[in-house]
């Protein structure tokens, strides 16, 4: 069997220079906003181009405090709006209800999964105050037509990175694209924490910045002294020099999964599966290889019965979950489609070339009856 995914063998290559890591802090006996801390983020912001780098508890804590941080400075205040794509992860809307914003869904492209920029200016109304794009799946949603529609009605693009560590758009990485973005570090992610999670927040914003490292901190920029009814979200020592290992590797790892979904595309040949698309190799690190499908099931079943794992991101729209449902009845059916029919395939940097070939073989083999 083919798993999906084992968090294991991601890190076994690097396993004795994590270790060391672990071991450094250990000897040092600083815990938390130490040094490490402070260089895995200098390390990731000049890795992203942004001037700051936060480090926080997890990807959700990222967008939550961004948005935070908008109201605090007085940018964004309860009631405003902000536009995200209807077919996101949960945690995109969690951020902004969390902030007692109102998230207003528009729907995505079906070619690309991400929102669709033609799409967004009818969405906006006078309390409209930022766009917050997801770079789905590892490709990038930003473009010149969202920013010009950002420009033109003074809105905050905010990007949710959560699974594009590394993606570029016209030689910028996700990341550094809007005003600030947020990032997931969870262990399956491109660059992943190891034994637990984690999160970051990019910025060249300097007043937003003050104001995250503040907030994540009990609201304190001098101990015992509280300028914000903060939280506690801040990334640890330990996760930190992990993470100093992991980002050495990053953009290698990220070569290797380009790679295998170059074979998946130009491989699987079954008209009754739909491949995933982009125009620039660059603008997609594929944490994801999704496909879609009329008859998912049957296709799944197929695929485990010949010993490939599979799984399904996501199962249920977010204004079909229960959290949301005063959305009630309301209707997003391209988002609706995505989530009925996506099957995530097998990709990550320790697949070999023969379970690439075999992942394709089964692929080939489907059929409908």
């Amino acid at each position: 069997m083919i798993p999906f995914l084992e968090f294991a063998k991601l890190n076994a290559t690097y396993k004795a220079e994590l270790i060391e890591a672990v071991s450094q802090v250990i000897d040092d006996g600083r815990y938390i906003l130490g040094p490490k801390v402070e260089f895995f983020e200098q390390a990731f912001a000049e890795y992203i181009g942004a001037k700051h780098a936060i480090g926080v508890g997890n990807g959700l804590d990222a967008l939550t405090l961004i948005f935070r941080a908008y109201k605090e400075l007085g940018v964004m205040k309860e009631g405003d709006e902000v536009i995200v794509p209807s077919n996101t992860y949960i945690a995109s809307i969690l951020a902004v209800t969390e902030n007692r914003l109102k998230p207003v869904l528009v729907e995505p492209d079906i070619d690309t999964y991400n929102i669709d920029p033609r799409l967004i200016e009818s969405a906006i109304t006078p309390r409209t105050k930022a766009i917050l794009i997801v770079h789905l799946y590892g490709q990038v949603a930003y473009s010149t037509l969202l920013k010009q529609i950002a420009d033109k009605h003074g809105l905050k693009i905010v990007e949710d990175s959560a699974q594009a560590h590394g993606a570029v758009y016209e030689g910028r990485k996700t990341g550094n694209l809007g005003d600030a973005s947020g990032f997931s570090l969870y262990p399956s992610k491109p660059l992943g924490a190891v034994g637990g999670d984690a999160g970051i927040v990019t910025t060249s914003d300097d007043d937003l910045a003050r104001v995250i490292r503040a907030v994540r901190n009990y609201g304190s920029e001098i101990k015992y002294e509280n300028l914000y009814q903060g939280v506690n979200s801040r990334l640890d020592e330990i996760q930190s020099a992990m993470l100093l290992v992991k980002l050495k590797h990053l953009e290698e790892e990220n070569e290797c999964r380009r790679a295998i979904a170059r074979r998946y595309r130009e491989e699987i040949k079954n008209s009754k599966i739909i491949l995933p698309s982009t125009d620039d190799e660059a603008s997609h690190v594929w944490h994801l290889f999704v496909t879609r499908t009329e008859n998912r099931d049957a296709f799944q079943k197929h695929l485990t019965d010949n010993g490939v794992g599979t799984l399904i991101h996501y199962p249920i729209p977010p204004h079909k979950q229960n959290a949301y449902k005063a959305w009630g009845n309301a209707s997003y059916p391209i988002s609706e489609e995505i989530h009925q029919t996506v099957l995530s395939l097998p990709l990550h940097h320790v697949l070999t070339n023969d379970e690439v070939s075999q992942v394709i073989s089964v692929c080939n083999t489907f059929r409908i009856s």
